[in-house]
């Protein structure tokens, strides 16, 4: 007879959802996710050039319509 905490495989179907889950993070199948190394980030310098380089563009875009202050 064996006990709880002899056997390998997972008891019940909680044990088993959690011994086979994914991290949602690092699904293959989420648009516009690049999949990279564990632990590399981004570096926040190109998330502020980004919103730097639209918030110009937006202002440049929206010189040229007329009517404006």
């Amino acid at each position: 007879m064996t006990g709880p905490t002899s056997s390998a495989s997972p008891q019940t179907g909680a044990h088993a959802v959690i011994a086979n889950a994914v991290d949602p993070a690092r699904r293959p199948d989420v648009l516009l996710r690049k999949r990279r190394d564990e632990g590399h980030e981004v570096s926040v310098w190109w998330m502020i050039g980004a919103f730097v380089g639209v918030s110009a563009l937006v202002i440049v875009v929206l010189s040229f319509v007329p009517g404006g202050a």
